[in-house]
């Protein structure tokens, strides 16, 4: 617990930072005197006014109480008045071109922060699983395609794209949440074992209208996990494995009579086991220390959020074949280049769904869940936390390039309409937006945070 909130913080402090840095930035170099610089909303608990500061400067840092938000207060004739000397400095005496550059400064830092964390990642480097295939759910579009399981994925592309390789499995999940929002197919080119023969094939994957990057669409696909060995892990005293003799190290090789080639496969025949009652005694073969054993082993029923599964109180499969993912300076930004942009466009994408209904509103998240992710993201190590950051820090850059009021966004619109008809918005027309803008975004937050409790109480 102490650790998700010491994550959540440093993490809101950081991209809330970052983002009202780069309006400060560019005021200062547009000539705009900035009064103040809060990170955090409400009273200041910290104060602090450099004796040294820019010509025309006299800006007060602050941290403030609450923590979502913060802001950079100018010199500006609409909020208070501004002695004749200064007029030059007020941000509303500023050429269009010069605000426009100070509030999209901002958002636009923000994506330039997550640049630089996804290419640190990638100097850093980190261990992902190899994207080597579990055997297929029956029925699924990988069956179909003729994937057995053990294959491993040299190169992949969507539709009309060229081949790319792929690294990790994590880039295969990647295209395939990709192609989902897309609505396109995608083409694997994979070598199958023991590693002689190469084979192409396409995943059906627009034929399967669904919109929602989520497991939902990796059941259906096929490609849920990457293959792991169907190796008993821990075993806990008392359960149904202790009772059947299981051990740590067992390899299970059949469960009557049907072979287990991947530990995915075999926690789904686990669960299947008490969708019908109770479990039925099952009859494992096992290869212990190089001798093969029979056991009897009998799950037990479980509710899992209301649904009946078999469990056998042991930690079920290996670790995945893992590859350390890394990259020189040069190639990792890049890298982080790509991945904004990639980030950037299926977030808008989403966002469209939702708002077209084509995806549910139940994937919206709030402050709860971004927390619960920010402390699961530390407890992984720093790489993770570094790519929890970026994607935040690239979702605050493209929700605040919306053009929705009261955000960055929605600030450009007014000075679009102001650069086609060379009148500003009116103030009853502007007070009116910013209320709408309000409405919606405290909307948006109810359903999300209605999201969060909703999803931790079931």
């Amino acid at each position: 617990m102490l650790l998700t909130l010491i994550a959540f913080v440093i993490a809101l402090g950081v991209l809330i930072a970052a983002h009202e840095w780069g309006h400060y930035r560019m005021a200062v170099a547009c000539g705009v005197k900035v009064l103040r610089f809060s990170i955090g909303l409400g009273p200041a608990i910290v104060r602090y006014r450099p004796k040294r500061q820019r010509a025309g400067q006299d800006t007060e840092f602050v941290i403030s109480a609450i923590p979502f938000g913060g802001y950079v207060k100018m010199l500006d004739e609409r909020e208070a008045p501004v002695p004749p000397d200064e007029r030059r400095l007020a941000f509303d005496r500023q050429p269009l071109i010069s605000r426009a550059l100070i509030v999209a400064a901002g958002p636009l830092t923000n994506l330039l922060l997550a640049v630089l964390l996804y290419a640190a990642v990638q100097w850093i480097g980190v261990q992902q699983p190899r994207a080597i295939l579990s055997p297929p759910a029956a029925g699924s579009l990988a069956e179909q395609v003729g994937l057995q399981g053990g294959e491993t994925v040299r190169r992949a592309a969507l539709a009309g794209e060229a081949l790319k390789p792929v690294v990790s499995f994590e880039d295969l999940r990647w295209l395939l949440a990709r192609g989902a929002l897309d609505g396109r197919d995608v083409t694997l080119e994979v070598v199958r074992p023991p590693g002689s023969a190469v084979s192409a094939m396409t995943l059906p994957i627009r034929g399967l209208g669904m919109h929602e990057p989520d497991e939902r669409l990796l059941h259906a696909v096929g490609i849920v996990g990457p293959l792991v060995r169907p190796e008993i892990g821990e075993v806990m005293p008392g359960g149904a494995a202790a009772r059947a003799g299981l051990r740590a190290g067992d390899l299970v090789l059949e469960v009557d009579g049907a072979p287990v080639r991947d530990g995915q496969q075999l926690r789904e025949m686990i669960r299947a086991s008490g969708a019908h009652g109770q479990p039925e005694v099952a009859n494992w073969r096992v290869q212990r220390a190089g001798e093969v054993l029979m056991l009897q082993v009998r799950p037990e029923r479980h509710d899992d959020k209301g649904q009946q599964v078999g469990r056998i109180s042991a930690m079920v499969g290996s670790a995945p074949d893992m590859v350390i993912v890394r990259q020189g300076v040069l190639g990792g930004l890049w890298s982080g280049v790509r991945r904004v942009w990639e980030v950037s466009a299926l977030t808008l994408k989403m966002m469209g769904r939702l708002v077209a209904g084509q995806v549910s509103i139940k994937n919206l998240s709030g402050p709860i869940g971004i927390a619960d992710y920010a402390g699961k993201s530390a407890a992984m190590g720093m790489v993770y936390y570094l790519g929890f950051l970026a994607l935040l820090s690239v979702s605050l850059g493209v929700l605040n390039l919306l053009p929705v009021p009261v955000l960055d966004g929605g600030q450009l619109m007014y000075y679009l309409w102001e650069a086609v008809t060379g009148k500003p918005v009116t103030g009853v027309w502007f007070e009116r937006l910013q209320y709408l803008g309000i409405t919606l975004l405290l909307a948006v937050m109810a359903v999300a945070t209605f999201n969060d409790v909703v999803s931790r109480i079931g």
